[in-house]
């Protein structure tokens, strides 16, 4: 392992491959994972119909333990876009989509500016779906495809 604690955030929706791909990366670079996970008012502003924290924390935490086991794993509820991960001293690295690499590097621009070590960036490309387009939560709320990237006809 390379680090001693990585960050990883999300809102965690429709728990798909690609977030599956997030949290192996991280739990592959980090001894210790601290994953954040957006709160209901967080996702309030993206306005569509994300699943209430309870569910979506239960099934992603259900994942982790399961893939990864408990022991390595510190969560926290986030209710804004950067929680600990400006002002946490010992986290060493990020795990981030393509899609969210712009919020990790707005995080070290404001740990520079409180005088905290960059946070090395570590991105993960998307997974594609059978239609080489990225599995995402808003896909599969719209039924185009399942949590594997499989089309659902019709959808």
């Amino acid at each position: 392992m390379k680090f001693k604690k990585v960050a990883v955030g999300g809102t965690f929706d429709h728990l798909h491959d690609g977030h599956l791909a997030l949290l192996r990366r991280a739990f592959e670079v980090g001894e210790r994972v601290y994953l954040g996970v957006c709160s209901d008012e967080m996702v309030k502003s993206k306005g569509c119909r994300v699943q209430p924290l309870g569910q979506r924390l239960g099934r992603l935490l259900e994942t982790v333990f399961t893939e990864f086991g408990e022991e390595r794993v510190e969560v926290v509820v986030i209710r804004d876009p950067y929680g600990p991960a400006i002002s946490d001293p010992q986290l060493e690295a990020i795990v981030v989509s393509p899609e969210t690499r712009a919020r990790a590097e707005e995080i070290n621009r404001i740990r520079r500016e409180k005088g905290l070590k960059e946070l090395e960036i570590l991105e993960v490309p998307f997974v594609l779906a059978e239609d080489g387009k990225p599995i995402s939560s808003t896909r599969i709320r719209r039924g185009e495809i399942d949590p594997h990237g499989r089309l659902i006809k019709g959808g």
